[in-house]
């Protein structure tokens, strides 16, 4: 849970510029390829890259 906590409060930042479904979508996408081992920074990476105009 340490290492999602940061992401979490990056998602309530990132909702009030987008839309609470977009953030939980992306904090979900990024916690997921965390658990797959992926490291939190290159995971947010690869997230932020799915996205075209703020969508998934």
């Amino acid at each position: 849970m340490s290492q999602v906590g940061p992401w979490v409060q990056y998602g309530l930042n990132e909702a009030q510029k987008t839309s609470v479904p977009h953030a939980m979508m992306e904090i979900a996408a990024i916690a997921y390829l965390m658990g797959k081992g992926y490291d939190p920074r290159m995971a947010h990476q690869i997230v932020e890259s799915w996205e075209v105009n703020e969508m998934f």
